[in-house]
């Protein structure tokens, strides 16, 4: 039976057919071919704008088996994936185990994550650990081409590129799993795109597959509704809140990418502006700290009692979003729920308040209900649109509601190290687990694991752990090993 996801929206909010005015339907065709590059990025837009679909590339071992924007840009994406390993310790310490053992061998690997240098350190590192991989982007916006060119080069079959239409994402997922003589035994999945796609075309593959590892609140939250309805058929590993995971990639990351990402579009002041972030759990506690650090006056608005007392410990104002939208400067959102901000608030906004959104998926802000003859959308820069209302009162929308730092900005390698190693080493538990340890249900990374990713970590700061004494060890009932939290600790 055909799984429907309540109302769940894709990545992407259905392109509208029918538009009122001119400078609208340009701004929005214009939007899906603009490449953003940052001052590190080769990725050019203005080279041609034949789609990737309607070419014919092949790498120099002569394979097509893959779709990129542009096969000759891999020499600099090789250039990327090499600056991104010296920040990616972990995975360059598991590569250089898997000399002797390889965890992976005969694993199938399909994956549907951002395909950035990171991603591809990653998956270079799951096949020196013995794996096949293909892999798709799970964000339309957020590949770097020329990466994905280097991947292909060096015989990745990757089906990605920056600025795909709808039509295109779910073509790359299908391309990646519906190949002759080739079936996956394992999915790497971010934000649960790529698992519902089988589950509605090729239900039988499950037969095959081993396990699920997905990355993100919004895929886990999907995978869990699936267990409850009892129709998840292999066993799903949540790495998205294991510690590392939780800790670092949404907490430290937010509170580093937030500021670069408003930075690079914007450049606007922090200092003074009035910013109102909408959830406080990870992703909102690090955006509320370096907004803060900034000089900026932040209100939090959440439904949870405990993250709302946390707020408010930690010195934010706790309002409802009505409260404060009339005079806000900057409305960011991360809470992983739907239309947190709707036409209504739009509407009563202030003049060039600035509005974007650090969740995974882009339901968050309301931007289909922007959408509408009477309001006209330029776009200033790539990634940034001013919404205008007859009035003149314009706003400005970021990424068109998409993940703010992955569209639009780049996050810290070091960052995505520490949750790269926690897939890989999800991929390599599920894949070796012996038949029966895992039913079909959804599980947290063994809290060993946990602390082995944080301490293939700690070198890169010279850290030296204090062991404990037999003694101390006995006292607490610990292993002197660890574990040292127990499984429920986050």
């Amino acid at each position: 039976s055909q799984i429907q996801f309540a109302d769940q929206k894709q990545e992407f909010n259905k392109r509208p057919t029918k538009i009122g005015r001119r400078s609208l339907s340009r701004s929005i065709s214009q939007s899906s071919t603009d490449s953003y590059s940052s001052a590190a990025s080769y990725t050019d837009s203005s080279d041609d704008e034949t789609s990737p679909r309607d070419k014919q590339q092949k790498n120099s071992k002569g394979s097509s088996d893959f779709c990129v924007k542009n096969i000759k840009q891999a020499e600099f994406g090789r250039r990327e994936i090499e600056i991104a390993e010296q920040e990616m310790p972990a995975l360059m310490a598991l590569r250089k185990r898997a000399q002797g053992e390889k965890p992976l061998a005969g694993a199938k690997i399909v994956g549907c994550t951002h395909i950035t240098a990171q991603t591809a350190v990653l998956m270079e590192t799951l096949g020196a650990l013995g794996a096949q991989c293909r892999w798709a982007a799970c964000n339309i916006y957020s590949t770097l081409n020329e990466v994905a060119a280097a991947l292909a080069e060096s015989g990745f079959p990757v089906f990605a590129w920056k600025g795909e239409s709808e039509d295109d994402f779910w073509w790359c997922i299908d391309r990646c799993v519906n190949v002759e003589g080739w079936q996956p035994n394992m999915i790497l999945d971010d934000g649960g795109d790529l698992t519902h796609w089988i589950y509605k075309k090729y239900p039988n593959m499950f037969k095959k597959i081993k396990g699920i590892v997905e990355e993100s609140v919004t895929g886990v939250h999907r995978l869990y509704q699936l267990s409850k309805a009892g129709k998840l058929c292999v066993p799903a590993m949540n790495v998205n809140d294991s510690v590392t995971k939780q800790k670092f990639d949404n907490l430290y990351c937010c509170r580093e990418s937030i500021l670069d990402g408003l930075k690079r579009t914007t450049d606007m002041m922090f200092g003074g502006k009035q910013v109102v972030v909408c959830g406080y759990g990870e992703v909102g506690k690090g955006c509320c700290a370096a907004l803060k650090a900034m000089g900026s006056i932040v209100y939090v608005t959440e439904i949870d009692p405990i993250c709302a007392l946390q707020a408010c410990m930690d010195g934010f104002r706790l309002v409802k979003l009505n409260e404060v939208i009339r005079q806000v400067d900057i409305v960011i959102t991360c809470t992983g729920n739907k239309n947190v901000v709707t036409r209504e608030h739009l509407d009563r906004m202030k003049n060039s308040c600035i509005v974007c959104n650090m969740g995974h998926s882009n339901t968050e802000i309301d931007v289909a209900s922007l959408r509408t003859p009477e309001l006209t959308w330029e776009r200033v820069r790539s990634q940034v649109d001013h919404v205008i209302w007859p009035d003149g009162k314009r706003i400005v929308l970021l990424a068109e509601g998409r993940l703010l730092n992955l569209s639009c900005s780049t996050v810290p390698t070091f960052v995505l190290s520490i949750t790269a190693t926690t897939q890989a080493l999800a991929l390599i538990e599920l894949y070796n687990a012996p038949e029966g340890r895992y039913k079909q249900d959804v599980y947290l990374l063994p809290k060993k694991m946990d602390e082995y990713v944080a301490s293939l970590h700690l070198p890169t700061f010279d850290a030296h752990l204090t062991e404990l004494t037999d003694e101390q060890a006995k006292y607490l009932g610990l292993n002197k090993n660890g574990p040292f939290k127990p499984n429920y600790y986050r």
